[in-house]
């Protein structure tokens, strides 16, 4: 079990509607830079520096696939096969 204040720094980094947005995108599979940005419509550094907070927190991660990164959520905390939910570990989010 995670401590408090971990778990609130956690629930932060998911606060932004941006942060959620490419969660969304990705829980139908990996996905590209581009293809994100394309559907987002954000600049895409503003899209990489979302995507670097997400992978540091380990929410998602990146491999590389050619000259191109592809970003996937982190089986550890996104269990399709239970749904729409992230775990925490202190908590866990539903996602209707």
């Amino acid at each position: 079990m995670r401590s408090q204040s971990a778990c609130a720094h956690q629930l932060k980094i998911l606060s932004d509607s941006t942060r959620l947005a490419v969660l969304e995108l990705l829980w139908s599979g990996p996905k590209h830079v581009g293809e994100m940005n394309t559907i987002l419509g954000l600049e895409q550094s503003l899209l990489s520096h979302h995507l670097k907070v997400l992978r540091d927190e380990g929410f998602i991660r990146a491999t590389r696939d050619g000259k191109a990164v592809l970003y996937q959520l982190e089986t550890a905390i996104f269990d399709n096969n239970a749904g729409r939910i992230i775990d925490l570990g202190c908590c866990r989010l539903i996602f209707a």
